[in-house]
């Protein structure tokens, strides 16, 4: 586009999650997703963390009514397009934003992509076992939801998938307990290629590729919510929009290593295709 274009408004996205210092992942890894993918991004915080590329040492929650606070304050002023809800810490505040949800169902709310945040890529525990029921209650209130092969098994305490059908009587599972769209991402099972499985009330689409040979992968998660929220008011169907977001993403973790971040697992690149090399 030409610097004397004039560019229309930006769709507008809003990420509830918790802050990571190091940048790779949480609202740090949506902001700039939405960045990334020509969104215009906001910010309501649940919790700040201690937390670097090598792990999580502390995590500090926003008390709920201050997270009420920010939604009602910034939802007054501006629209919002579509919300990506990632770490929201404990029950109270899970709560406090389904409360939320359930207020913007009554009329005609935006998209609303749901990560539940449970484990960290480094392995650390980010979710208290007491929200984990509060999560479900979200479900109905979410347009989709986003859980891993773990978290899918928190959320229907069950035992993890270990293969395809297994992930399908998982998703099953989750659209039986109120989840209106489930992409259940399969990067846990073995194997050269990883695929994602999309079920909703219309059927199932997989999502199949190679995998990217990096140990850079924080904030994939987050990154990949965030890129789904960004994406979907400019798509005509759910499936292009997770398609588009997988898109984006396998780039950035194949531009991760350039990037040479901390001494554990990396972030992934989010502005590979606008960053140019020196």
């Amino acid at each position: 586009m030409g610097g004397s274009e004039l560019v229309s408004r930006p769709p507008v996205a809003l990420t509830i999650a918790g802050s990571d210092p190091s940048g790779g992942a949480g609202i740090q890894a949506d902001l700039k997703t939405f960045s990334a993918l020509g969104v215009y991004g906001t910010a309501v915080i649940t919790a700040l963390t201690a937390q670097s590329t090598q792990g999580v040492t502390g995590v500090h929650a926003v008390p709920p009514e201050f997270v009420r606070a920010q939604l009602d304050t910034l939802l007054a002023d501006i629209p919002v397009d579509a919300i990506k809800i990632g770490m929201l810490a404990g029950a109270p505040t899970v709560r406090t934003v389904a409360d939320f949800l359930r207020e913007l169902a009554e009329g005609q709310g935006p998209a609303v992509v749901l990560d539940p945040v449970m484990v960290s890529t480094s392995g650390s525990r980010l979710l208290a076992d007491d929200a984990v029921a509060a999560i479900r209650e979200m479900l109905p209130y979410s347009s989709v939801i986003t859980p891993n092969i773990p978290e899918a098994a928190v959320l229907l305490d069950q035992a993890e998938a270990t293969d395809m059908e297994g992930m399908r009587t998982q998703a099953r599972a989750l659209l039986d307990i109120g989840a209106r769209r489930v992409l259940l991402k399969g990067g846990h099972l073995a194997g050269g290629h990883a695929t994602d499985l999309w079920l909703n009330a219309d059927g199932e689409h997989l999502f199949t590729g190679p995998r990217v040979p990096t140990a850079n992968t924080h904030g994939t998660g987050c990154s990949l919510s965030s890129a789904m929220a960004a994406l979907v008011p400019r798509c005509a169907s759910w499936p292009q929009t997770v398609d588009r977001a997988k898109s984006w993403l396998t780039g950035a973790l194949r531009a991760a290593d350039s990037l040479e971040i901390g001494q554990g697992p990396g972030p992934v690149h989010h502005f590979y295709d606008l960053w140019k090399s020196p």
